[in-house]
C-alpha cells in the first residue's frame, strides 16, 4: 500500500517548518516526524498518522521508516484507515476550513482522500471509535469541507462549490452504506426521513443508487418513509437502483405496495427503461414479473426499453423483452429510428440477428432522414451487420437517403473498405450513383483520400473516373484539392482520365493543388504531357499566380522550372504573380520571381498599381527593400 497522501515532499535544503503545508500542521501539538531524506527533499508525516496508521517492523533500524508489514496490519487496515481519516476530519482547524471553496485545497491529498473514503473504510469495518468520530463529524456535516468534496464527487456536473449546500449526515451515511451509523443517526436525532439534500435526493435514493441493500432495508422500516419519493428530475429510488443494476434493492422496493414500478421520470423514462438501457437482466426480469408496468412505454423521445437495449447491444435484455406479446419490436422513436435501425447503426450484431428473426420487423424501415438500417450500418462501417442485412432477400442495397446518398456512397465517403467490398459484390448495386449534389462514390472517396476504396471502385468498368459533380468537380479535382497523392496516382494511372478537366470555376487539378500548396500532387500532374501548366481559371489566375498568391514557394519553384509557364501572366484584374506575392507579403516568392530576367517588376494592375506600390501600401518593408536595387538602376545618375 502506498502512503495515500499522508506525506508530502517539501522542496527545501533543510527542515524549514514554515515551508511545510498547513494541512500537516493541523493539530494541537503540530508535531511532525521526519520520515526520509531525498536529494534536496525532506519527507514528513504527522505524528498522529505515524502512530495510528503504521506499525514498526519487528527489528527496525535507526534509519528505517514505518512499515506495513507488522502483525495484524492486513486485518485492521480498514479499521485503522477509517479511524485515521475521521480523527483528521474532526480536527478543529479542519472543521474550520471554508466549506464553499475547494480551489485552495485540491493539492492536499489526505484532506481529499479522507473526505471521499472514510466511509468506505468504516463500512468495511466499523469500530466503536470510528462510529463515535463519524457521529461527531456528521452532526454538522453540511458545514464541513469534506461534505463539499463528497458532493463534488457525487454530482460533479451539477455541483457548484461556490455556494452553501445542504448535505445532512444521514444522507452521507446512506450514501456510504454504513448501517450502524444510519441506525444511530435515526435513533439519536430527529431526522426527517424524507428530507431532500441540495441535489434533491433523499437518504433512500442515495442508498438505492449505491446498492446499499442493508441501509435500504433499514430505512424502509421507518414510519413515514416515502419509498417512491422522487428527486427533482423525477427519478425514484427504484429508478436509481435499476439504472445501476442493484437487484437486491430492486427486489426490496418492488415488494412494497406503495412503490409504483412504472413511474416515469421527467424524461419519461421508467425504471424498466433504465434497467434495459444498462443491460441489467435480473432487474429487467424482476420488473417484467409485475402486471402493473407497460414494457413498451415510450419516453419523451419516443424510445422504448427495447429500443434502448437494442441500441446499447444488451442481447440478454432484448431476448427478455421480445418474449413479451405487448412489446412492439419495430416501434419508431421521434426520429423514426427502430430498434433494428439503432442496433445496426451501433454495430450490435447479436441484437440485429435477434431482431431479424422476427417476422414483424421491417428491415427496410426508414428513419426521418430516409435512412435504412443498412444505410446506417454502412455509414459507420459495421461489416458484420452489413453482412446480416445483405443476406436478407428483402433488403434494398441501393435505397438512398434524403440527399440521394446510397449505402455505397456513404461507405465510400467514410472509407469503409470492407463494407464497400461487400456492396460491390452485389450485382444489384449501382457503383456510380451520385448524390443530390452529383458527387459519385468515387468522387467521395477521392475527396477524403480513401485510396483502398478508390482502388475498389476503379476496378469496376461501370465507374466513370471523370464523372463531375454539380460543380463540375471530377474525382481528380477533389483529390488534388485536398492533396491526396496516392489517390491522384491511382486516378492518373487510368488511360481514360482527363487530367486537365476544369471545374465550374475553371480550376484544373493543377490549379487546385497549386493554390492549396500540395507540392507532391503538383509534381505528379506536371509529369503529364497533357496537363497545361499555364491554364487559367475563370478569374484569369494561372497555377503560378495562385501559388504566388498563397506563398507556396516550393510550387512556385516547380512551375518556374517549366519553359511553358509565363511568369508575367496577369489575372483578369491585371495582377501578375509578382503583384499578388508582393501584395500578400510573401518575401521568398518575390525573391524567386525577381531573380528571373523575364519578369517585369513594374507591371501595374488595372488600377495602375505596381508590385512595389502595393507592397508599400501594405507596409511590407522587406519586400519594398527587395525592389530598391531595381529602382536605383532605373534612376538617372
Amino acid at each position: 500500500m502506498g502512503m495515500i497522501g499522508l506525506g508530502t515532499l517539501v522542496k527545501q535544503r533543510g527542515p524549514c517548518k514554515e515551508s511545510i503545508p498547513a494541512f500537516l500542521r493541523l493539530s494541537g501539538s503540530g508535531a511532525l516526524k521526519l520520515f526520509d531524506r531525498l536529494p534536496n527533499y525532506y519527507r514528513y508525516y504527522h505524528l498522529s498518522c505515524y502512530r495510528t496508521l503504521y506499525v514498526m517492523s519487528t527489528s527496525p533500524t535507526a534509519n528505517e521508516g514505518p512499515s506495513l508489514q507488522g502483525p495484524g496490519t492486513q486485518l485492521d487496515a480498514h479499521k485503522t484507515l477509517g479511524q485515521t481519516c475521521l480523527v483528521y476530519l474532526n480536527y478543529e482547524l479542519v472543521k474550520g476550513l471554508p466549506a464553499n471553496d475547494l480551489s485552495n485545497f485540491r493539492d492536499i491529498p489526505f484532506l481529499e482522500y479522507s473526505s471521499l473514503y472514510w466511509g468506505s473504510h468504516a463500512k468495511a469495518k466499523l469500530s466503536d471509535r470510528a462510529k463515535s468520530l463519524a457521529l461527531k463529524l456528521l452532526n454538522q456535516f453540511s458545514n464541513h469541507i469534506s461534505a463539499t468534496f463528497l458532493l463534488h464527487q457525487i454530482d460533479n456536473f451539477h455541483f457548484h462549490s461556490s455556494t452553501h449546500h445542504l448535505f445532512p449526515g444521514l444522507h452521507c451515511a446512506s450514501y456510504f452504506g454504513i448501517v450502524g451509523i444510519v441506525d444511530a443517526l435515526m435513533e439519536t436525532k430527529g431526522y426527517d426521513i424524507n428530507q431532500r439534500d441540495c441535489m434533491g435526493l433523499t437518504s433512500l435514493i442515495h442508498a438505492a443508487r449505491e446498492g446499499n441493500e442493508e441501509v435500504v432495508r433499514l430505512l424502509l422500516t421507518r414510519d413515514g418513509i416515502n419509498p417512491d419519493m422522487a428527486c427533482e428530475d423525477g427519478r425514484t429510488p427504484l429508478s436509481g437502483a435499476c439504472e445501476n443494476g442493484h437487484d437486491g434493492v430492486v427486489a426490496l422496493l418492488l415488494a412494497r405496495s406503495d412503490v409504483n414500478p412504472g413511474r416515469p421520470d421527467n424524461d419519461g423514462q421508467t425504471p424498466l427503461f433504465w434497467a434495459s438501457g444498462n443491460g441489467h437482466e435480473e432487474a429487467v426480469r424482476l420488473l417484467l414479473t409485475r402486471d402493473d408496468i407497460n414494457p413498451d412505454m415510450q419516453d419523451n423521445d419516443g424510445q422504448t426499453p427495447l429500443w434502448c437495449a437494442s441500441s446499447n447491444g444488451h442481447e440478454g435484455v432484448v431476448k427478455l423483452l421480445l418474449t413479451r406479446y405487448d412489446v412492439s419490436p419495430d416501434m419508431q422513436d421521434h426520429n423514426g429510428q427502430t430498434p433494428l435501425w439503432c442496433a445496426s447503426s451501433n454495430g450490435q450484431e447479436a441484437v440485429v440477428r435477434l431482431l431479424l428473426t422476427r417476422g414483424d420487423v421491417n428491415p427496410n424501415k426508414l428513419d426521418n432522414g430516409c435512412q435504412t438500417p443498412l444505410w446506417s450500418a454502412c455509414e459507420d462501417g459495421h461489416e458484420g451487420v452489413v453482412q446480416l442485412l445483405l443476406a436478407r432477400g428483402d433488403v434494398d442495397p441501393n435505397k438512398p437517403n434524403n440527399d440521394c446518398q446510397t449505402p455505397l456512397w456513404r461507405a465510400s465517403l467514410n472509407g469503409h473498405e470492407a463494407v464497400v467490398t461487400l456492396l460491390l459484390a452485389r450485382g444489384d448495386v449501382d457503383p456510380d450513383k451520385p448524390d443530390s449534389y452529383g458527387k459519385s462514390p468515387l468522387g467521395c472517396a477521392s475527396l477524403n483520400g480513401h485510396g483502398a476504396v478508390v482502388t475498389l471502385l476503379l476496378a469496376r468498368t461501370d465507374v466513370n473516373p471523370n464523372k463531375p459533380d454539380n460543380y463540375d468537380k471530377t474525382p481528380l479535382v477533389c483529390a488534388s484539392l485536398n492533396g491526396h497523392e496516392a489517390v491522384v496516382t491511382l486516378l492518373l494511372a487510368r488511360d481514360n482520365i482527363t487530367p486537365d478537366k476544369p471545374d465550374g470555376d475553371g480550376q484544373t487539378p493543377l490549379g487546385c493543388a497549386s493554390y492549396n500548396g500540395h507540392e507532391g500532387v503538383v509534381k505528379l500532374l506536371l509529369a503529364r504531357n497533357n496537363v497545361n501548366p499555364n491554364e487559367p481559371n475563370k478569374s484569369g489566375e494561372t497555377p503560378l499566380w495562385r501559388a504566388s498568391f498563397h506563398g507556396n514557394e516550393g510550387i512556385v519553384k516547380l512551375l518556374l522550372m517549366r519553359n511553358d509557364v509565363n511568369p508575367n501572366e496577369p489575372d483578369n484584374e491585371g495582377q501578375t504573380p509578382l503583384w499578388s506575392a508582393s501584395c500578400n507579403g510573401h518575401e521568398r516568392v518575390v525573391k524567386l520571381l525577381l531573380a528571373r530576367n523575364d519578369v517585369n517588376p513594374n507591371e501595374p494592375d488595372y488600377l495602375d498599381q505596381t508590385p512595389l506600390a502595393i507592397a508599400s501600401l501594405r507596409r511590407h518593408k522587406e519586400i519594398v527593400a527587395l525592389f530598391q536595387p531595381l529602382v536605383a538602376l532605373a534612376s538617372p545618375d
